[in-house]
């Protein structure tokens, strides 16, 4: 349990950087070159750049930090899957956002915020911390894998 509630924190740490980097990226997106006053789709747009920027930042914190003692050999296969499970919570993000702009209407900076800063960024987080921990970097596979590559390294050589 405490291992666990350690890598919440350490997890909610990376996530706080990565917040930071997706809403000051959207926003300034979102009120300059993505304007959806100039742009029509500009406020998905934005979200869509400012959540890989903060995925990029967030796989750099979780593989060298919250889940350090769980990261993978092989570090192409681990990044593809975090990209595709992030993708997952890019996807909720960018649901929260169509759907309060382009569905219910609300298209003020503060609403497109609330949809996909708090409500989007809740839902997303749930579902990412979720699967990094028993797909992405679970110690199952992780152990599994250092196994195989102790079996090949003391394999004899022919």
């Amino acid at each position: 349990m405490r291992r666990l509630v350690a890598q919440l924190v350490r997890f909610g740490l990376v996530g706080a950087v990565g917040f930071v980097i997706d809403v000051g990226v959207f926003n300034l997106l979102r009120t300059t070159l993505l304007s959806p006053d100039t742009v029509p789709h500009g406020p998905i747009l934005a979200k869509v750049i400012s959540t890989v920027l903060a995925i990029i930042a967030n796989w750099i914190g979780n593989r060298f930090w919250t889940f350090r003692d769980r990261r993978r050999p092989h570090i192409v296969r681990e990044g593809f899957e975090f990209a595709l499970v992030s993708g997952g919570g890019l996807l909720i993000g960018v649901a929260c956002l169509w759907v309060s702009h382009y569905l219910l209407g609300f298209t003020s900076l503060l609403a497109d915020n609330i949809s996909t800063n708090v409500i989007g960024l809740v839902l997303g987080t749930a579902f990412r911390f979720w699967l990094y921990r028993i797909w992405v970097f679970s110690d199952e596979r992780t152990e599994d894998l250092r196994a195989d590559q102790e079996e090949v390294s003391e394999s004899p050589t022919p």
